[in-house]
């Protein structure tokens, strides 16, 4: 029985997608799907994809007809889910073998439908790894709003206990759907063991911090619908914790 769906959207991803894919493969829970959707990739991921696929079933592709973004590729992904749980894995991160069954294990706890963990940074070729990026205890939205903390490819969200969801097609989809999912009354809580590996790649969304922050506003005043106040607030605080998650490697 499928309990955990992975979410993985994908474009021009082939370089990174197999350390990606076998890292679930190696993880020590084995109730799981992966459904890799596939943004219009001109490069070699729906090969690289369809090459697991044969040789494990709970790996399975799908094909965007039009390229989409990030926030659509998890969306078709999302209706493609047969899993109570919904667990978030970008095409150039990987997850240390015991993830699931770890971070499931801490999910059993009756207050806890979405969870997250620490990690660390490694370089794009994997060689250099950096200082464990901690998870704090508990984010409500409130805190959320001004925090850094939650790393996409460790989240993971209990749909039977929040109810359904869907992503909205912004910048920072992954974001907004935090801030959703806490402000319908589940906090974050994060699970502070070393879980996952985040690859800091040339080129990818988190690089450009200029357009990251212009980005956070924009959710704040264009998603959250905050006034200008709460946003100042909320903004402060959240270049405040990157400026310390980002201070060292």
């Amino acid at each position: 029985m499928i309990e955990v769906s992975v979410v993985t959207p994908a474009f021009n991803a082939a370089a990174f997608l197999p350390a990606t894919i076998d890292s679930v493969l190696a993880q020590t829970f084995p109730h799981w799907e992966m459904i890799v959707v596939d943004d219009c990739s001109t490069d070699g991921t729906r090969a690289v994809v369809e090459g697991y696929a044969s040789r494990d079933a709970r790996v399975q592709l799908v094909m965007q007809p039009n390229n989409g973004g990030p926030a659509r590729a998890r969306q078709a992904a999302l209706e493609r889910a047969s899993g109570r749980y919904i667990a978030f894995l970008d095409s150039d991160d990987r997850w240390l073998p015991s993830k699931l069954e770890r971070q499931l294990a801490f999910m059993a706890r009756p207050e806890v439908a979405f969870s997250f963990t620490a990690f660390r940074r490694v370089s794009a070729d994997g060689e250099r790894v950096g200082r464990l990026i901690e998870a704090p205890a508990r984010l409500t939205y409130g805190e959320l709003l001004g925090n850094t903390a939650i790393a996409t490819s460790t989240a993971i969200v209990d749909r039977t206990r929040t109810g359904p969801f869907s992503m909205t097609v912004t910048y920072y989809d992954d974001f907004a759907l935090w801030l959703e999912i806490t402000r319908r009354g589940f906090p974050a809580y994060g699970l502070n063991e070393d879980l996952m590996r985040y690859r800091v790649v040339d080129g990818s969304v988190s690089r450009n911090k200029g357009r990251s922050a212009r980005m956070v506003w924009r959710t704040y005043r264009d998603v959250e619908r905050l006034g200008i106040g709460t946003s100042s607030w909320a903004f402060m605080r959240y270049a405040l914790n990157a400026v310390r998650k980002y201070r060292a490697f």
